[in-house]
């Protein structure tokens, strides 16, 4: 089973073809992802910085949100504490092939 690696805006991810991925938030519904290192069983190759003439074909299935993110701030001996939280955007992503030519 082919795997890569590929950088989507600055972020790694380990993928193999038919799978279902979580990324952050992208405007773009076509994009283009890197790709840093194709494996196989028998079968490494790293690029230089990338792969030459490697492919990955993404589909963007839609967005949503992720789990509710709380951060709290303290400082000692002044009386200040501070909550707040956010939930993170997603865009969900398929990967429908990976070619080497």
């Amino acid at each position: 089973m082919k795997r890569v690696v590929i950088r989507i805006k600055g972020r790694q991810y380990e993928v193999v073809e038919g799978e279902e991925l979580l990324i952050d938030r992208t405007i773009e519904k076509k994009f283009e992802p890197e790709v840093l290192l194709v494996f196989d069983e028998d079968f490494v190759k790293v690029g230089k910085p990338l792969v030459d003439k490697a492919k990955v074909e993404l589909e963007v299935l839609g967005e949503l949100k992720g789990e509710k993110v709380e951060v709290l701030k303290y400082k000692a001996k002044s009386r200040y504490r501070r909550k707040y939280g956010f939930r993170p955007l997603f865009t969900k992503v398929l990967v429908k092939s990976i070619e080497l030519s």
